[in-house]
């Protein structure tokens, strides 16, 4: 029988509450691990704005030491007024292109970095530099663009600093702007998002109070210092990981802390407050780096775990030199066995060619999880310099359908549990109600090899209760993969396993292809169980007991803004229970 118009009615003003409740409730699931400062500067952030503070800047300090940047980034001009970020160029010629609203807010930080100013060969751009930071200053009136925000300032800050530290050449009006920055970023330092941002606004604290002299530059320094006492012990946890557990963000903070080594050795003698924070930013930096040697692949480059890609951090290898130069040594790089990483959850397996890094570890810190992903379980696995199983990376921050799924469980390399993620993920830095996996054992068996378990109970959920174990077993030429469901009740249960763009794939036919050029056709036509993976020197075998087993599609995102081609090894989980058996030979 039809619904009356007043059935239909009702039936839409329910179906509405209900998403009205359900939003209420995912918000309340986010708010609620937030802290009190967080809340009261985001209260305060939206009343009050403030005004900035124009006066001239205080007299610079004589120092008797040169800037030497030794983490050089990627030169990101192209011209005079053209930059290259996130793999997009654009001219940067008016007052309005700086702050455009319809440009990517990642690509308009960038912008507001002025990073190029200590990248490789930046003394070949001087010029260009000088007019363009005399160009910002005119274009960019206190607190009237984004590059105002606390971050991107804090950013510009130090680099300015440096550039000028290191033989460039600041005008009277850029010397005035970054006082009056610095003036602006002690009255909006971010206590409502913590975490990176805080230690960003700390440093340029400690850099514009070296960098002036007199009584307000020593309130800037003082104040940066008393930040980083405070934070760098709860962000860097025992193990030298940083607390929000993505290998890109860590290795920033680790070039961050190698600076105010540099920048106390430097000017240490002149400032005492400088020279007494110098043992213990040694001390974290050797912590930091040990940190990264674990979770670095062969190739040398990081992991890319949680919100993370290549070409944003320095790489590893120019960290390592960097503490080298600064004498501090970095410890010995891992070999055979299990390297726990306890504080961050991570794992690292070794054995022989194959390095694999597990995840066991929470999205973040509760207070802020906003580089997260739904990856609860997770790997990712090299043989020899070769990357295999890779993360599906990240290629954008801004809100929309392609960051939920880049941060949501199918995107990775463990099991999706009724087509839902393990932590609910939602907006671009939303987590509500989050999972926190276990490590359960975790043992190196001598010639047998090495294996750890791990699991997560699922996430409040009080009529049907449970998650996922997973056990990994490397050996000699084998990787052994046991998947366990145990939420009480479920539908279906998928495993993923993202191979890398240049995993060769050769069909029984003997045509081999690589996975980032295979056609749909050809997806379509392969069975896992049927082909021959190869990668390097590595010919591998892939088997499991899963009631399906298929290829299909994914993008793989190794930096912002890339996106390649791929394929994922998709396995329906037959029962509660299933074995994947990777096996392989060196030619």
């Amino acid at each position: 029988m039809p619904l009356c118009h007043a059935q239909m009615h009702f039936l839409k003003s329910h179906v509405m509450r209900m998403g009205l409740i359900s939003r209420a409730m995912q918000l309340l699931h986010t708010v609620r691990h937030l802290r009190r400062v967080q809340i009261a500067t985001q209260v305060q952030r939206r009343l009050v704005r403030g005004r900035p503070d124009r006066r001239p800047a205080p007299p610079r300090r004589a120092l008797d030491a040169a800037w030497v940047e030794m983490t050089q980034r990627i030169p990101r001009m192209t011209g005079p007024q053209t930059f290259r970020f996130l793999e997009v160029e654009r001219t940067v010629d008016t007052r309005a292109s700086w702050d455009e609203d319809e440009w990517q807010r990642l690509w308009a930080y960038n912008l507001h970095y002025f990073e190029d100013l200590t990248a490789e060969n930046a003394e070949q751009r001087r010029p260009w530099h000088a007019a363009i930071v005399d160009d910002w200053v005119a274009a960019n009136p206190p607190a009237e663009s984004i590059g105002w925000d606390p971050y991107p300032l804090s950013m510009r800050i130090t680099n300015w600093i440096k550039w000028s530290l290191g033989g460039g050449t600041l005008s009277a009006p850029a010397v005035d702007s970054i006082a009056v920055q610095l003036r602006w970023l002690t009255k909006h330092l971010e206590y409502r998002l913590l975490a990176n941002h805080l230690l960003a606004n700390a440093k340029a604290l400690v850099f514009g109070g070296t960098f002036f002299d007199g009584a307000e530059a020593d309130e800037w320094l003082e104040l940066g210092i008393a930040i980083l006492a405070e934070q760098v012990p709860e962000q860097i946890l025992p193990d030298g990981g940083h607390i929000e557990r993505s290998p890109m963000y860590h290795s920033v903070i680790a070039a961050d802390v190698l600076d105010l080594v540099q920048l106390a050795e430097r000017c240490g003698r002149q400032i005492a407050a400088l020279a007494a924070e110098s043992y213990e930013w040694k001390r974290t930096a050797s912590q930091m780096l040990g940190w990264l040697q674990a979770m670095s692949h062969p190739d040398g480059e990081i992991a890319l775990l949680n919100d993370a890609a290549f070409d944003i951090a320095p790489r590893p290898q120019a960290l390592y030199d960097y503490a080298a130069e600064l004498g501090i040594d970095p410890p010995p790089p891992p070999g055979d066995g299990i390297v726990n990483l306890e504080a961050s959850g991570y794992l690292r397996l070794e054995r022989g060619p194959a390095v694999l890094i597990c995840d066991a570890a929470p999205l973040g810190p509760d207070y802020q999880p906003g580089h997260g992903h739904a990856d609860a379980l997770t790997f990712e696995m090299s043989l020899g310099l070769n990357r295999f199983i890779v993360d599906t990376g990240t290629s954008r921050y801004d809100n929309g359908a392609e960051r939920l799924v880049e941060r949501g469980t199918a995107a990775h390399n463990t099991v999706e549990i009724d087509s839902e993620d393990s932590s609910e993920i939602w907006s671009s830095f939303r987590v509500a109600r989050r999972v926190t996996p276990k490590v359960l054992c975790a043992e190196d068996q001598g010639h047998s090899g090495v294996e750890v378990e791990a699991g997560y109970d699922g996430f409040e959920r009080w009529t049907n209760p449970g998650g996922h174990v997973r056990r990994w077993r490397l050996g000699d030429g084998e990787l052994e993969i046991i998947d366990t469901v145990t939420r009480r009740r479920f539908d279906s249960a998928v495993a993923r396993f993202h191979l890398h763009p240049d995993v060769r794939i050769t069909d029984s036919a003997g045509t081999a292809t690589l996975a980032g050029e295979l056609t749909v056709d050809q997806l379509l036509r392969l069975v896992p169980g049927e082909v021959r993976l190869d990668v390097g020197n590595f010919q591998i075998s892939f088997s499991s007991d899963a009631s399906t087993d298929r290829f299909v599609a994914f993008e793989y995102h190794p930096m912002f803004g890339v996106s390649q081609p791929s394929v994922c090894i998709e396995c329906e989980l037959q029962g509660r229970s299933n074995t994947f058996r990777f096996t392989w030979s060196e030619v």
